[in-house]
């Protein structure tokens, strides 16, 4: 990691801007980041919020359903005549590669912590990243006016955790805000109640440095985010470091691997609540958008024709699980209301999030019609097929299967960090299962409410289908959270799913006779009228091996009277398929369908002839 210092000529390392504030706010997922920043929008009056409008920053609609930041969102407002630009950072170590551009763009880190649960694993990865880039962080304990809050206690966990991540002694000096940003104030004292949050905000003001930065150099902007308008083009987002630009200069593209193209600023747009607004010109220490340069991509220098000089980008982490895409092959194909069904849409719009996403990998696989997406986790993924199938893309996407890497002849596996809270009388299950799974027991405590917390380092391919049979085995009230820890050696192998699969034996209409015939079996996918098509998978069969069964089969009609002729069909409330169940359920020769509408599992050869014929070729 370089310090941002490291790309300062020495001429001008002691200029600032004395009236700008760059800030980050980075937390575990939900301990009120977005509300924090919604706080302080209100509180500048740089946003007017509507009559029960909440969470301006998670304007997403996937981010509204899950609760949680996805995408780094920017905004900027005034306070005491200094602008203070503020980047709201996803909590989830997925997005980890959205979290380390972002902090190449700021001077200083608000971290949030809960006052109840204290510092989580995603906080630690976000704290990491904050010290190897030397910010100094004001901690932020939020929700104090949650019964059992303990911000006391809070406040000596995030000192260990700043001890145990090698903080220097003046990371170790930070400063202790303590707010409730639902009810929008801040205190420095727990005994003193104040109306609003200037505490905070004088806080970052005496606290945060001003940016380093030189109007009088050449100019020099680290591009950390990509956006796209269809009438002026690629809009590259970041950090000016150095000099002056305005609207029609001549800018030269510096490109990670050295190489140089040209280009014209034909736009440029600064923050100013949470809108972007055009402005004339922009200067060093600004957060700012400019458009004209064609090519650019993320990690990229926009820089000064005569003296075109890279800035030294943040080393972004591996991909550590990959899946593999294709358009839509069953024989429902185009019926689910899906407008880009082909290998050439899919491939477009993967190449796009790739430009974008700079998380992403995307390599198309030799001889077949498939790409294989590989991304920081599970839920990265997932949030990735979720938008496509919105945005109305038809695609089966293949089981998530771990990277592996190869050093010094040894394979090496990554393996995250869990935490696990179980209700007493669970943790047996929840040890054993995963204990199975090759994991590796850190701590096991009880905390203040009564719950057990136990901590594991698992390879990320135990964790594979792990959180529905959490769910299951202490019945819907076990939480977990995952962040990748490192990459170790190999574990060995691992059991794969323990049942199989009922799978439809002919096309048609799914009938309530021949479900609640197969109900007994295991757990059923299908209602009665859904579409079935040969290969479809419509539930689990608890014996362990696959088995071709009809589910379109009709009651017999005669008339001969029996004893149990009248008897009442009763069936079982079937699964609601998601895509987060589909995606830890499917085995290596599965798929999920993903239409606009709907979420199917199939096999990958729909005939039982040529599944057969597959299984012969790999047994020999």
């Amino acid at each position: 990691m370089t310090n941002q210092s490291e790309t300062v000529p020495p001429q001008g390392r002691h200029k600032r801007r004395k009236n700008v504030r760059n800030i980050a706010i980075v937390a575990h997922v939900d301990h009120g980041k977005t509300t924090l920043v919604d706080a302080l929008l209100k509180q500048s009056g740089a946003y007017e919020f509507k009559e029960g409008e909440v969470t301006v920053m998670d304007s997403n609609p996937l981010e509204k359903e899950r609760g949680i930041t996805i995408f780094s969102k920017n905004a900027s407002f005034l306070y005491k005549e200094t602008l203070f630009n503020i980047v709201d950072t996803p909590g989830h170590a997925d997005f980890g590669s959205e979290v380390e551009r972002i902090l190449k763009m700021v001077d200083g880190v608000l971290l949030l912590v809960d006052a109840f649960d204290g510092p989580m694993p995603q906080t630690k990865f976000v704290l990491r990243k904050s010290l190897e880039l030397h910010l100094k962080p004001i901690l932020v304990v939020n929700k104090i006016d949650r019964p059992n809050a303990r911000p006391q206690e809070v406040v000596d966990m995030t000192f260990d955790l700043f001890c145990e991540l090698n903080a220097t002694d003046e990371q170790l000096d930070f400063p202790i805000v303590y707010a409730s940003a639902k009810e929008g104030w801040s205190t420095l004292d727990l005994e003193v109640r104040t109306q609003d949050m200037k505490p905070l905000l004088d806080t970052i003001l005496h606290r945060v440095l001003p940016p380093v930065a030189d109007p009088e150099l050449p100019f020099q902007m680290l591009v950390t985010m990509l956006d796209y308008d269809s009438y002026v083009g690629r809009i590259a987002t970041g950090r000016i470091f150095h000099g002056k630009i305005k609207t029609g200069d001549p800018l030269t593209l510096v490109k990670r691997d050295g190489s140089l193209s040209q280009g014209k600023v034909t736009k440029i747009l600064k923050y100013r609540g949470l809108k972007r607004v055009e402005a004339e010109s922009a200067e060093a220490g600004d957060i700012a958008s400019l458009a004209g340069v064609e090519e650019v991509r993320v990690a990229d220098t926009l820089a000064d024709p005569k003296n075109p000089e890279a800035v030294h980008a943040v080393k972004i982490d591996e991909p550590t699980i990959s899946m593999n895409f294709a358009c839509n092959s069953s024989p429902l194909a185009g019926k689910d209301g899906g407008r880009f069904l082909t290998s050439r849409h899919i491939r477009e719009r993967l190449l796009h999030e790739a430009m974008m996403n700079v998380g992403i990998r995307v390599e198309e696989v030799a001889g077949e019609e498939r790409f294989k997406v590989s991304g920081r986790g599970e839920l990265h993924l997932s949030i990735l097929i979720e938008t496509m199938r919105r945005e109305g893309y038809e695609l089966e996407v293949s089981m998530p299967e771990v990277i592996f890497k190869e050093e010094e002849g040894e394979k090496l596996e990554p393996v995250e960090e869990v935490v696990i809270e179980v209700d007493p009388g669970y943790q047996g299950a929840v040890i054993e299962a995963l204990g199975s799974r090759k994991a590796e027991m850190k701590t096991m405590l009880t905390s203040v409410v009564g719950t057990i917390r136990m901590e594991f380092l698992i390879p990320s391919r135990g964790l594979l289908g792990f959180r529905s049979e959490l769910l299951m085995m202490t019945r819907g009230t076990g939480i977990m959270y995952q962040n990748f820890y490192d990459y170790q050696k190999f574990k060995g192998e691992i059991e794969s799913r323990q049942t199989g699969v009922l799978i439809s034996q002919s096309p048609g209409k799914a009938v309530a006779y021949a479900l609640w015939g197969l109900q007994d079996r295991g757990e059923i996918f299908a209602r009665p009228g859904d579409e079935l098509y040969e290969g479809m998978i419509v539930g689990v069969n608890n014996k362990g091996h696959d088995l071709v069964v009809n589910a379109i089969r009709e009651k017999k009609l005669t008339n001969m009277r029996s004893s149990g002729a009248d008897e009442a069909i009763q069936l079982i409330p079937p699964r609601e398929m998601t895509l987060e169940f589909a995606l830890e359920f499917i085995d290596k020769d599965e798929f999920v369908e993903i239409t606009p509408k709907n979420i199917r599992l199939r096999k990958r050869y729909l005939t039982e002839n040529l599944r057969k014929t597959s299984a012969r070729g790999k047994s020999r």
